[in-house]
C-alpha cells in the first residue's frame, strides 16, 4: 500500500461509493431511457480501476478476489441462456419475454428477461475491462 496517497485512497473510498451506485442506475434505466449492461458494466469497471489507482494491485484483489476470466464465462451463459429461451419457445433468437408483478414496496413491477441478457452484458464487460487492465498493470 502506497502510503504517501492517503487524500486520493480517501477519497476514492466515498467516490466509489457514488460511481457504484450510479453505474446500477445506468444499469436499470437501460430498458427505458439511455443505458443498460455495457454503460453499467464500463462505470463500474472504472471504478475498480480508480481503486487500483488509490491502492497496489494486492490490495485490490484481496478486496475483490474475482477471476476475471470467469466472470465472463458466466456473463456469457447468462447472455447466450437469455437469448437461447426464445428459441426454445419457438420464437426468434433473443426473443425477450416479461410479465408484471406486484412486489411489496415496489408495488406494480415489470420483470424482462431483458434483465437478465443486461446482467450477461454487465458481467461481460467488467470480466475483459478487468482482465486488460490487470494484464497491462501485471506487466509493468
Amino acid at each position: 500500500m502506497k502510503t504517501n496517497d492517503i487524500i486520493l485512497q480517501t477519497v476514492t473510498k466515498f467516490t466509489l461509493f457514488v460511481i457504484i451506485l450510479f453505474s446500477i442506475h445506468l444499469f436499470f434505466a437501460g430498458h427505458y431511457y439511455p443505458g443498460g449492461g455495457f454503460i453499467g458494466g464500463l462505470m463500474t469497471s472504472g471504478a475498480i480501476v480508480l481503486l487500483l489507482l488509490a491502492f497496489d494491485i494486492k490490495t485490490v484483489k484481496t478486496i475483490l478476489p474475482f477471476d476475471y476470466i470467469k466472470v465472463i464465462a458466466v456473463g456469457l451463459l447468462f447472455s447466450i441462456g437469455t437469448g437461447a429461451g426464445g428459441l426454445i419457445m419457438d420464437m426468434p433468437f433473443l426473443t425477450h419475454a416479461f410479465t408484471y408483478v406486484d412486489l411489496p414496496l415496489l408495488g406494480k413491477t415489470s420483470l424482462h428477461t431483458a434483465v437478465l441478457f443486461d446482467t450477461g452484458v454487465f458481467l461481460v464487460v467488467i470480466g475483459v475491462t478487468m482482465t486488460i487492465i490487470q494484464t497491462i498493470g501485471e506487466s509493468e
